[in-house]
């Protein structure tokens, strides 16, 4: 406890899901942590759940589709706490809608990449001059394992999670003589409260046969990656992309089949 002892920071995204996990986590390791989304109410709740359990954090508004939201949240982070010691870019807008490239309209196409890549990269370059006055600071990209290999939908958002991570590299080399470290995290299946309900068994069962380990995952998971990057535990350590999948993406597509023939070659 205490790894993120006298921080301020920013958890993008953070009234549902993967936000609510980081948030709370940062919250039990010491950091101040400033809660954003559109749900006020949901937003609320978080804070005052982390308060209750003798952490410290506050709401505040913000779309990622918004440019003056999120110039307003990180000014407004600043002239309350002081500082801004790690954003965490974590807010992306899964309910647009996707698919094939032959289904993709320019607006759905759009759609993605403004909420997906267009905001962290906004809340990137505002927090960077912040950042900068303090000496330093740590920027956490929340990617996806959609990045990783093709796949028979998801075509806007994987191409956009793909930006995150080059995005990621090239903050990281440009800022990184400034103290200014970046780094970025794919999710692999993250069962929520959220989404426990309306994750397919089917799907489950296709994931549990391909992670090394014999659960899901869970916001917990990622929010502990999320601490060691915006920690000094990680000053040495930038411009990298990591996994957190149960190392789902790190093996051969096959080994799902062959544990089902109990074998394991052909």
């Amino acid at each position: 406890m205490g790894r993120l002892e006298g921080k301020v920071a920013i958890v993008t995204g953070s009234t549902s899901g993967i936000g609510i996990g980081i948030a709370k986590v940062y919250a039990a390791e010491g950091a101040t942590v400033v809660i954003s989304g559109r749900r006020a109410e949901k937003g609320q709740v978080v804070v005052d759940q982390i308060v209750e359990a003798g952490g410290k954090a506050s709401f505040h508004y913000f779309d990622i589709t918004e440019p003056a939201s999120i110039e307003a949240l990180i000014a407004d982070t600043v002239e309350q706490y002081g500082k801004l010691d790690i954003l965490v870019n974590n807010a992306a807008n899964v309910a647009l809608k996707d698919g094939r490239v032959d289904e993709l309209t320019l607006e759905m196409w759009d759609a993605i990449l403004e909420s997906d890549l267009r905001g962290t990269f906004y809340a990137t370059k505002c927090a960077i001059p912040y950042m900068k006055e303090i000496g330093g600071g740590a920027i956490v990209n929340i990617g996806s394992m959609a990045s990783c290999a093709g796949d028979l939908g998801s075509t806007a958002y994987a191409c956009a999670k793909a930006g995150v991570d080059i995005f990621t590299q090239y903050v990281a080399l440009q800022y990184g003589k400034d103290n200014i470290r970046c780094n970025c995290i794919r999710p692999g299946l993250i069962v929520t409260p959220e989404n426990e309900a309306k994750v397919p068994q089917m799907l489950k069962d296709i994931f549990l046969g391909s992670i090394m380990v014999n659960r899901y995952g869970c916001p917990e998971d990622i929010a502990h990656a999320a601490v060691y990057f915006g920690s000094d535990e990680s000053t040495y350590t930038t411009g990298q992309i990591i996994n957190v999948d149960g190392g789902m993406n790190s093996h051969a597509p096959t080994v799902a089949q062959f544990r089902q023939m109990d074998s394991r070659t052909w």
